[in-house]
C-alpha cells in the first residue's frame, strides 16, 4: 500500500532525525505562517492587501478556543487583536452587581471593536468575550493597529467599518432594551443565536439565557413555555429546539 508520506510516522520520524532541533522549529513555524497566509487571505481577501496578509502572518498568533472558553475578561490588559477565522464569539457587558448583558456577536471576519478602543486608550477591558462555538482566530499585537491604520487602507477601512458596524449592533441592544419588551427581546435573541450557530438547537439553560438578556431565570422560563404553547419552540431537557419564530 502507497503510504502518505505527510502523515506517515516512519517518513515522519526520519525527517525530525534529519533537522536539527531549530531547523525543525523553523520548519514548522513557516508551516504555520504559510497555513495562516492561506486562511487570512480566504476570510479578508477583499479587504486585505497581500502585503497586510503576510505581515499578520508573521507576526500573529493563531489560537483555538473550545465552546464556552473566555478569551478576554473585564479588568484585563489587552495586548493583542483578534481576527475571527471561524467561530462565533459573544460579548457581554457586567454592571457593579456582578449580572451580564449580551451587547453582540463576533463572527467569520470580524474584530471586536471595544477591544481596539481599550487597545488606542490602553486601559483595561470593560467586557468580557467567551467562545460561543468552537473558534480559530489570529491575534494581533496591538502596536501594530497604529502602524498599520497609516500603512495600509485596507486595514483602516477594516477598522473604521468594524466599529460602525459595532456601533450600529450596540444601539440595536439599547433600543432592544429602551422599546421593546421581553418577549420580543428573547424572540430576537433565539433567532441571532441560530444564525451565528447555524443550528436551530439552542444548547444554553433558561439561567444562561437570563444572565445574556440581564433578567431573572424564572421570567425566562415562563416565557419559553408561553412559546412552547405558541408552538414556536420545544423544550427539551439540556435544550431548545427552534421550530417557527
Amino acid at each position: 500500500m502507497e503510504c502518505n508520506f505527510d502523515r506517515c510516522p516512519k517518513h515522519y520520524m526520519g525527517l525530525k532525525n534529519t533537522i536539527r532541533p531549530l531547523d525543525l522549529n523553523k520548519y514548522l513555524r513557516s508551516a504555520i505562517v504559510f497555513i495562516m497566509v492561506e486562511e487570512l487571505y480566504t476570510t479578508f481577501n477583499d479587504q486585505f492587501e497581500m502585503e497586510l496578509v503576510e505581515e499578520i502572518a508573521s507576526i500573529g498568533k493563531f489560537i483555538e478556543v473550545k465552546e464556552g472558553e473566555i478569551l478576554m475578561d473585564i479588568g484585563n490588559y489587552i495586548r493583542s487583536i483578534p481576527l475571527l477565522l471561524s467561530g462565533a464569539i459573544k460579548v457581554l457587558r457586567e454592571d457593579d452587581e456582578g449580572d451580564e448583558l449580551l451587547l453582540y456577536y463576533l463572527e467569520e471576519g470580524d474584530t471586536c471593536s471595544v477591544t481596539m478602543a481599550c487597545c488606542m486608550g490602553h486601559t483595561k477591558s470593560e467586557i468580557r468575550a467567551i467562545a460561543e462555538t468552537d473558534s480559530r482566530l489570529v491575534m494581533v499585537p496591538v502596536q501594530k493597529m497604529e502602524e498599520w491604520m497609516g500603512k495600509y487602507k485596507g486595514w483602516r477601512k477594516f477598522v473604521l467599518e468594524s466599529y460602525h458596524n459595532k456601533l450600529n449592533e450596540l444601539l440595536q441592544t439599547v433600543d432592544s432594551i429602551a422599546f421593546k419588551n421581553l418577549d420580543q427581546r428573547l424572540v430576537e435573541y433565539l433567532k441571532r443565536k441560530m444564525q451565528v450557530t447555524n443550528d436551530n438547537l439552542i444548547r444554553n439553560t433558561h439561567q444562561e439565557i437570563a444572565y445574556d438578556l440581564h433578567t431573572s431565570r424564572v421570567v425566562i422560563s415562563r416565557l419559553l413555555k408561553k412559546l412552547e404553547n405558541m408552538k414556536k419552540l420545544k423544550l427539551h431537557r439540556n435544550h431548545i429546539q427552534i421550530l417557527d419564530l
